[in-house]
């Protein structure tokens, strides 16, 4: 039997030292961090960009089959994944948690080790936070907080007539991800003896339990000096970001079905399940891709960029928000993806 060590035996200040006793600064810019009754934090003239998430479990996510440390992990790449589409560089987060009594100290270690793991791949400093108990399940809420150079920051309502549509990597993974684990829990449910079946299916498991930020088409775009003119991180889907991103601009797009980027595992999972890959890129959500609008002038830089892709352009606000088949033909896209029934 794993030792079991119960929260309550720490206390609320002895849980968070315990938590993050091996807290190594990384930034310049985090000048008190935590111990103290708030961080200090001094970004030396940069703009300073603050994005928060709320994360709970049964609605969010699901710990059957959801490890803790993944879980620690992605909460982070969740919330500085909306720094990154600000144009901006995540510098902090602070952490809060409601933990109910079923959870151990291990089991918040391991969570923690999660945390830690993303925030040191991505530069970020931990510098706070506040933990308090839950009466049922485990509540994450994560605040972000990032620097940009003055009036660098990208927002979804400046996009323009005739940019071009650019979305990052590869589209629909993490949904299919989620259905083969959704499978198996079920499966689990009725008959605990049988052992997950998951074999060959690691893309789109990884992607759904450990997405990454795209901290690199961030730097891509600085060091090509390509701004952007409108950008979002796809967390729900291309359909839906698209469209908060025509409303805001008030445009109209056009996208082309064959130009979305989805990876051959994404397309084979997507067959074993009967479900139209494309319908899986536009809806499924949770890639954390980045979406984003450029003027034509900056296409040929991209061209040195694999991991961009063109899908479509911005038209006038008239013209609607289209799709165009591979068959060619035309289907106005809804937040769920397209109406089929047009």
């Amino acid at each position: 039997m794993e030792n079991r060590t119960e929260i309550a035996s720490l206390g609320e200040f002895g849980l968070i030292d315990h938590l993050t006793r091996n807290i190594e600064l990384q930034n310049a810019s985090t000048i008190v961090g935590v111990g103290d009754d708030a961080a200090v934090i001094d970004h030396y003239g940069r703009q300073t960009v603050i994005s928060t998430d709320m994360l709970v479990e049964g609605v969010h996510f699901d710990l059957i089959y959801t490890p803790l440390k993944h879980l620690g992990y992605k909460s982070i790449i969740a919330n500085i994944s909306d720094i990154y589409a600000m144009n901006a560089t995540p510098t902090q987060v602070v952490i809060s948690l409601a933990i109910s009594n079923r959870f151990s100290l291990e089991a918040m270690d391991e969570f923690y080790e999660g945390v830690f793991a993303a925030c040191k791949r991505y530069g970020v400093d931990l510098v706070g936070g506040d933990t308090t108990s839950s009466q049922k399940g485990f509540i994450i809420s994560i605040t972000a907080i990032g620097e940009v150079a003055p009036d660098m920051f990208v927002k979804r309502s400046t996009a323009k007539k005739g940019d071009l549509i650019c979305v990052s990597g590869d589209l629909g993974g993490a949904y299919l991800g989620l259905l083969f684990l959704e499978r198996e829990k079920k499966i689990y449910l009725e008959n605990p003896q049988i052992q997950p079946d998951l074999e060959g299916e690691d893309y789109v498991i990884g992607r759904m339990l450990k997405p990454e930020a795209r901290k690199d088409i961030i730097e891509f775009l600085e060091k090509e000096e390509i701004m952007p003119t409108a950008m979002m991180d796809i967390s729900d889907g291309l359909s839906s970001e698209i469209l908060h991103i025509c409303k805001q601009s008030n445009l109209g797009c056009v996208l082309y079905e064959e130009k979305i980027p989805i990876a051959e595992d994404t397309r084979g999972a997507a067959y074993k399940f009967e479900i139209d890959p494309t319908a899986c890129a536009l809806s499924g959500g949770e890639d954390y891709e980045l979406v984003f609008t450029i003027s034509q002038s900056e296409h040929e830089k991209l061209v040195l960029n694999e991991q961009i892709s063109v899908v479509g352009y911005m038209t006038e606000p008239e013209e609607g928000s289209y799709i165009i088949t591979k068959g060619g033909s035309r289907h106005v896209i809804t937040a769920q993806g397209w109406n089929h029934m047009n």
